[in-house]
This record gives structure tokens, sequence and C-alpha cells, in this order.
């Protein structure tokens, strides 16, 4: 693949004079585009020129632009200096044997690349594969798996539909990603062993981390606090002086509960907390009975430690 370098000095047309811009290449489709798009949005760099059909996009920050690109092309860009910063799954980096620093787990894309044979096979462990054909869209993960086990297969590189395969004759086994097990139960295959464990990651250029460091830690801050506040809702409440003990004793808080004075009343304060929402649907029943009133339940968007 070519390789085309930025200088660190080159600068967005809207781009403050004498600035440093940071370019984030991101997934421009597959299973995480979607996760990663509503993660821009949320952490405040939403893409300013979306519909354009542009590589390059604009965000609210003039000294922030996003890339588009494939998943698997993400990690040589950071590599050679083409983008900065890049989001994209951890099987990618490994599979590219890309010279990249992993700064983040986004906690979304979690999968699983697994060896899977046909359910009606004779297969009971990878060893039983010696000398069997395994195909797979990662070639350089699976040489590595097959040889540190001192196992000998064919490797079959294929570009997709990979759990077909076993079916057709090309390969008595697949090495694949999953995540919920469907795919591969619809197709009558079974796991014989895990390869490894994915999530997509945030990665930088390690000559970037150095230059434009400052940046870059203000972009990590950023989807750090949306990562952060997943899962998480504010509770706000009010209730007399008398059933705060009560009331407190059953708020999970992260940091505990804040109570805080009301104005004009002296009997009555306002408890706030931040919950899990899974919580929420039996907090409010012990609340009120605790003596709570007034309760609020709000989103979170974004949460700064």
């Amino acid at each position: 693949m070519a390789r085309s370098r930025r200088s660190d000095t080159e600068k967005s047309p809207d781009a403050t004079p004498g600035a440093q811009v940071v370019r984030l290449a991101i997934p421009n489709k597959g299973r995480i585009a979607g996760p990663v798009n509503d993660l821009m949005e949320k952490s405040g760099l939403h893409l300013l020129d979306i519909g354009e059909r542009r590589l390059v996009s604009r965000t609210p920050d003039p000294h922030v632009e996003i890339l588009f690109a494939r998943p698997v092309d993400i990690p040589e860009y950071v590599a050679n200096g083409a983008a900065d910063l890049g989001i994209t799954g951890h099987d990618m980096v490994l599979e590219r044997e890309s010279d990249v620093s992993e700064l983040l787990d986004l906690k979304i894309g979690s999968a699983s690349l697994v060896l899977a044979v046909r359910e009606d096979a004779g297969f009971s462990s990878p060893e039983d594969l010696e000398g069997a054909r395994v195909a797979t869209e990662f070639p350089v993960i699976s040489r590595r798996y097959f040889q540190e086990r001192g196992i000998h297969v064919t490797l079959v590189p294929v570009g997709g539909a990979c759990e077909a395969t076993p079916y057709l004759g090309i390969a008595e086994a697949i090495i694949d990603l999953t995540s919920s097990g469907n795919t591969l139960r619809s197709n009558r295959l079974r796991v014989l062993d895990t390869v490894l464990q994915t999530t997509t990651m945030l990665i930088a250029n390690r000559g970037s981390l150095a230059s434009k460091g400052t940046k870059i830690e203000e972009i990590v801050l950023a989807l750090e606090s949306v990562i952060r506040a997943r899962g998480q809702c504010y509770l706000m409440m009010n209730a007399r002086r008398t059933c705060v003990d009560k009331v407190t004793s059953v708020l999970p808080g992260l940091s505990g509960p804040t109570v805080m004075e009301v104005a004009s009343r002296q009997d009555m304060v306002a408890i706030h907390a931040v919950v899990d929402e899974e919580r929420v649907y039996q907090l409010i029943h012990l609340l009120k009975r605790s003596g709570a009133r007034d309760i609020l339940v709000m989103p979170i968007a974004r949460m700064i430690p």
C-alpha cells in the first residue's frame, strides 16, 4: 500500500494559523461504524460534512478532522502517519502488525476470534487439525496461533463468507470473528478454541503522541467521558431531613449521594446521585418507601472524573 505522510503542521482549511491538526481515522463501514459514529456525536466531535461523501470531514473543533477508511486499513494509516489517531479493532492492529500505540478501549464491538469446525466433524481439539485446511480472513493471526502450538495446517485466505467454506469443501475449519455466536450456530459450526478476544480501540501514531500530545489528550478525555457515562443516569430528589439516612442508605452512588440544602425549606434537603440505569426500576420503589419525593431521572451524556 502506498505510504502517504503529512507534515505535523498540516492544517485543515478552517484551522487557526500555526495550530496543528489532529486527523482521526474512523471506519467507513462495517459492524463498528454505527457505534463509532454515535460515540463521535456524543463526544462533541460530530461530523460537519456528513452526506457530502467526503473522505475527510471537519468537526466543530477546527484542529480535529475525520478521515473515513476501511477498518483493516486504519492501523497502517496511523502507523505511517496518514492519520494521527484511529479507531479500529484490536484484531485489525494485530493482523496488520502495525507499530501503533493503543490508547483507549472504547468498550464497543467486543467479539471473539474463534477456531470453528462443522458440528458433525470428528475434531475435538485444535491438535486434531494437523494437516487440515483452515479458511480465514486473518492469516497473520491464524499463522501465529498454529505456530505457537506446533500445529501444521494450510491456511486458505478468504474475503468473506468464511462460515460457508467447511460445507463447500474448501476447508475443514475456519478462524473467524463472532460476537453472539448466532452466525456459527445457524451455519452448524461449533467452536474448538478461542484464538483471541477483541474490542474496538483508539490507536495513535507514536510520533504524533510526542508532537501533538496536548490535543490528543483532549480527544481521549472527550471519548473517555462518553464511555464512562454509558449505562449511568442521574437521580435527583427531595426528602425531609428526618428521612435522609433512610434515603441515602439505598443509593449506590459512584462516590456516595450528595445532600444539599433546599432554598426556603429548612425541613427539606435535595439528594443527588449517579446510579446504574439497570437499578433505577427497583430504586424508585425503595426511594419512595424511604421518604424521597419529587424524584427525577436524568440521562448522562458525559462523565469526567
